[in-house]
């Protein structure tokens, strides 16, 4: 059974054969709900939950100073229907997964598509000139960030930002501390998949940064990668997603989709869903 959400929107989908696990679905800069995975973790136990978290009635305009009390209040709606939560994200929102798990205690499974290690500037487009501050608020104070190099120009079309990334890091390396993903602060299990040709960022390096910090607390990650795919992973059961800016996101649609099922055995075992 589906539910349509109006506040935040969204698509509630409930199993045949509840597992017992209630997923967070968050998608990335694109700004679309992500229904496909949704529907797909839903046929395999999961009450799912895929939300949009900009662009919307009520909702920040573009990915800047978004509250994660968003995503707190989603979980917060969750958690009646099931016995354990668990957050899944792409990109930003593998960012805002990570973040959200770190300050919520609830999560017991977290999985990170193309994740970050750090919290990234939001870019206010309204503003003139245009307004660099965090993507994210906590208690209504936006999170300490690592700003872009506006220095830094595409020598690609479409354009691959993934060198913006790693100069932006080199730039303000003194942001970095500071903007570092708590991933220690994770209870259970951590999951990040990335694509070694990942032209929209370093996923590879950011979740090796997640998988080492955690390391150093005596906490394991599992991290699965594939040096072909690109920045879109395909799950076993969805189809190939075509949305957002246009921009080089690397990968193959059959390398994304051999990183999928290569990530799904731990996908399964981290939400508890049937194989």
């Amino acid at each position: 059974m589906e539910e349509t959400l109006r506040d935040p929107e969204g698509l509630l989908v409930h199993p045949a054969e509840p597992g017992g696990c209630g997923v967070l679905v968050l998608g990335g800069s694109s700004g679309r709900i992500d229904h496909g995975r949704a529907r797909v973790l839903a046929a395999h136990g999961a009450t799912a939950m895929a939300i949009r978290w900009f662009d919307g009635p009520g909702l920040q305009p573009e990915p800047y100073e978004v509250p994660l009390e968003l995503f707190f209040g989603a979980l917060d709606r969750l958690a009646p229907m099931c016995d354990r939560l668990a957050v899944v994200g792409l990109s930003f929102g593998a960012e805002a997964a990570l973040l959200t798990s770190a300050h919520d205690r609830r999560v017991t499974a977290t999985i990170g598509f193309a994740p970050s290690s750090v919290v990234w500037a939001g870019v206010d487009t309204s503003h003139q000139p245009t307004r660099q501050t965090s993507q994210w608020t906590l208690g209504g104070k936006p999170t300490a960030y690592v700003p872009f190099d506006e220095r830094w120009e595409p020598d690609s079309d479409p354009p691959a930002y993934a060198e913006c990334y790693r100069q932006s890091l080199r730039t303000y390396a003194d942001c970095v501390p500071a903007a570092t993903i708590p991933v220690e602060r994770i209870a259970g299990s951590v999951v990040l998949v990335a694509g070694g040709d990942d032209q929209v960022w370093p996923s590879v390096q950011f979740a090796a940064a997640c998988s080492d910090r955690r390391a150093e607390h005596g906490l394991p990650t599992t991290v699965i990668t594939d040096r072909s795919a690109g920045h879109r992973v395909t799950l076993p059961g969805e189809s190939e997603v075509v949305a957002g800016a246009r921009m080089a996101r690397g990968g193959t649609p059959e390398a994304n989709a051999h990183l999928g099922r290569l990530a799904w055995p731990a996908i399964v075992a981290a939400l508890d869903l049937h194989p």
